[in-house]
């Protein structure tokens, strides 16, 4: 997995490139860990997400958890795949995927 990060005055997005599972997972809630007192507002762009694991969405929903008390979080870019995992998981309902 490969992560982009860039900051846009206050808003932060992360483009993630490549599988979101048990083995990189951690690295993408370290860099948005790391980056949260800067940012108001976090962008998710999961274009080039190939799959993502449960571990994944655990990530995902302490981040929008935590973005929720600021400007919120967003995905943008999800794939068929990707939508369908978030759909079955009833993640449409709980994330602002756009």
């Amino acid at each position: 997995m490969n992560l982009t990060k860039a900051m846009n005055g206050n808003a932060l997005t992360i483009e993630i490139e490549g599988r979101v599972d048990t083995v990189t997972s951690p690295a993408l809630d370290k860099l948005i860990n790391e980056s949260m007192d800067k940012a108001e507002s976090l962008v998710l762009d999961f274009d080039k997400v190939e799959y993502i694991s449960s571990a994944g969405l655990r990530v995902l929903l302490s981040a929008h958890k935590a973005m929720s008390k600021k400007g919120g979080m967003k995905i943008k870019n999800a794939g068929e795949d990707i939508m369908e995992i978030f759909e079955v998981t009833g993640f449409t309902d709980i994330l602002n995927i756009v």
